[in-house]
């Protein structure tokens, strides 16, 4: 198996690439966020050997008010950071909020901030590109931009993500979730001349090929850390038997996740039963509901799972 070919220099504190779950955001049961028990998350997912960790949409960072935005990014700082890069999502949907989230997040120590694009309205590509690179001008540390079309919103053009990078350099990274995930990796690494660094946000699903094509880190959910970490350190040893073994059981689990309420809903789940998290409560309105039929599936893949990783 051929190494991975990408190995970009950053300009973060830190260098950031391997494997960063983005943390789910536990709640006391009046919905106020839980702090001791994301305190135990955070540890737990380095323990696991995490390179660091994310607040991402999975975090419900949309479901938040500003004020605990800030919160939640101080608090992940001050907890992760000491044992690993600490990456903050700052999207919002006015260009003036997201830099002020950027800011607020450079300034309690984060070493980098991601970024999704409005999802209220639909801009063009120069509105777009204009949004983020008054966000990168703004603060001084790396800028991830977010595809998160799987999610919400529609596909980022891959002239407007490369003509970012051909401008900002290494200040720029990509999380790239719209379909199809391979081709249009590729095409964002073909268009930067393989120096694009790329992080790959299917929860793990296209962690194998994505690797294959470049992609110098992984953001999954914190429920599979422990798969996760296995399966990044095959690829990067080049175990093939190790890899499908690990990947298939991942990969089936993981496909039961299709919406965002839906990874919110397993992984909090599958928090609770394994004893980092007290409840698995989501602020809602919420979009999906774990039935027992699909938790009783969820419980024999994950046990599945856990046979093979040891």
């Amino acid at each position: 198996m051929s190494q991975n070919p990408i190995q970009p220099q950053f300009s973060s504190r830190r260098p950031i690439g391997g494997v960063l779950p983005v943390f789910q955001t536990p709640f006391h049961a009046d919905y106020a966020i839980d702090y001791d028990t994301l305190a135990r998350e955070i540890n737990w997912l380095y323990d696991q050997g995490s390179d660091g960790i994310v607040m991402g949409m999975v975090s419900e960072t949309l479901r938040l008010s500003g004020q605990e935005r800030r919160e939640l990014a101080a608090a992940a700082c001050r907890i992760g950071g000491a044992r690993g890069v600490v990456i903050i999502s700052t999207g919002a949907e006015s260009t003036h909020t997201a830099m002020d989230f950027a800011r607020h997040a450079e300034a309690v120590g984060a070493d980098a901030v991601m970024v999704i694009p409005p999802v209220s309205v639909a801009v063009d590509a120069d509105e777009l590109r204009a949004y983020y690179a008054q966000i990168i001008e703004a603060i001084s540390i790396p800028v991830v931009v977010q595809d998160a079309s799987g999610y919400v919103g529609r596909p980022m053009s891959i002239e407007m993500q490369a003509g970012l990078f051909n401008e900002y350099g290494a200040r720029v990274l990509f999380k790239p979730e719209a379909v199809p995930i391979g081709p249009r990796l590729s095409a964002l690494r073909d268009a930067t001349g393989g120096r694009a660094p790329v992080l790959e946000g299917t929860g793990g699903i296209a962690l194998v090929d994505s690797y294959r094509r470049g992609i110098v880190g992984t953001m999954p959910g914190a429920d599979l850390i422990d798969a996760l970490v296995a399966l990044w350190r095959a690829l990067q040893a080049g175990d093939e038997a190790r890899v499908y073994q690990i990947s298939p059981r991942l990969s089936a689990l993981i496909a039961i996740q299709n919406s965002l309420d839906s990874f919110l809903a397993v992984e909090k789940y599958l928090l609770v039963k394994r004893g980092i998290f007290k409840n698995a409560l989501v602020r809602g309105p919420v979009g999906y509901k774990l039935d027992e039929e699909t938790r009783r599936e969820v419980d024999r893949l994950f046990a599945q799972l856990l046979e093979v990783i040891g």
